[in-house]
């Protein structure tokens, strides 16, 4: 059930989430599924309805840091400087865990991914049931991840009982991930703040390697995000082979019309990259609902968010090859 965003459901979720239950929710990166961080049971309902492998951990949402050192281990000045300027939006830490979070959040790891997520209605959320939240994203495992309410109930609304509606998600992927081990800091997923950004706080960033069969933290796997209508780069595509027809073309910008296929949609008219990510899973949704066979995709330039734009357009091609 889609409800709006008010007083009055706000409490009714947050005391659903107080009950063991599980509810979606709006993030500015995209719709979470949640359940209360501290409660095994609760989890357990986010992979069943997920249909979420247990080794892949999730991400616990927090308000406050007050609420930030009761679920982790926060000693590192480079998180606090980092947190300090970047939250809350669209950056997760990772760090030693404390005992209040049960190991199915982390998939066995010692560690715990925190993000205090800046949209309003998850925030009123979070206090509303004054639990720390762990939550993926509100869709099926694999599949594309939701920018709006109603890409939720498109996937889940069979399984779960309330969606509070926030409207279009601002940042449109997932947060950028980074793990704070000795003197390293790490990126396990690159996502809605650029890394160049936090970089200039940090310094340098290693990156970690993709291929893990017991990851740190969401979006490691070798594919993800994923249509279900079969996707891959125009630019790897033999398009003499390809029925246009029966092909839908996702584009960067507007430098090469696409009228020759069945359908286009471009990610930002004039190639910027905010707006590029927050149209990219918006389009998909749109255009796996299309009546055709295949998705073909422009690459995106490599630098600031272009890097997690193609890093999920990258994962769901993975699935097709």
């Amino acid at each position: 059930m889609i409800l709006k965003p008010n007083e009055e459901n706000i409490i009714k979720a947050a005391g659903a989430l107080i009950k063991g239950d599980i509810v979606a929710f709006p993030t500015e990166t995209v719709y979470g599924l949640g359940g209360d961080a501290t409660n095994p049971i609760a989890v357990s309902k986010i992979f069943e309805v997920k249909e979420r492998p247990s080794f892949n951990p999730l991400i616990v949402h927090i308000t406050n840091f007050e609420q930030f050192e009761k679920v982790a281990v926060v000693t590192d000045d480079r998180v606090k400087l980092l947190v300090n300027k970047f939250w809350p939006g669209p950056l997760t830490v990772v760090l030693p865990k404390r005992d209040v979070i049960p190991d199915i959040v982390t998939a066995g790891h010692e560690t715990v991914a925190v993000r205090m997520p800046a949209n309003e209605i998850a925030r009123k959320l979070i206090d509303q049931s004054g639990k720390p939240i762990a939550a993926p994203s509100a869709n099926a495992f694999g599949f594309l991840s939701p920018t709006k309410a109603e890409h939720v109930e498109k996937q889940l609304g069979g399984k779960i009982e309330i969606i509070i509606d926030g409207g279009n998600s601002s940042v449109g992927v997932e947060s950028t991930i980074v793990e704070f081990r000795d003197e390293k800091s790490i990126l396990l997923r690159p996502g809605g703040l650029a890394i160049d950004e936090i970089e200039k706080v940090v310094g340098p960033v290693e990156h970690k390697s993709q291929n893990t069969a017991k990851p740190k933290a969401p979006g490691m796997l070798l594919h993800h995000y994923a249509p279900k209508v079969k996707i891959h780069f125009i630019n790897e595509a033999d398009l003499s082979a390809v029925n246009k027809l029966r092909t839908a073309v996702l584009a960067f910008d507007n430098s090469r019309s696409y009228s020759e296929f069945h359908v286009n949609k471009i990610l930002s008219e004039t190639g910027e990259l905010h707006e590029a990510a927050a149209n990219l899973f918006k389009h998909l949704h749109t255009l796996e609902n299309e009546d055709i066979d295949l998705i073909l995709v422009e690459k995106v330039p490599e630098t600031g968010l272009g890097i997690a734009i193609m890093d999920r357009l990258s994962k769901a091609a993975n699935r097709y090859r």
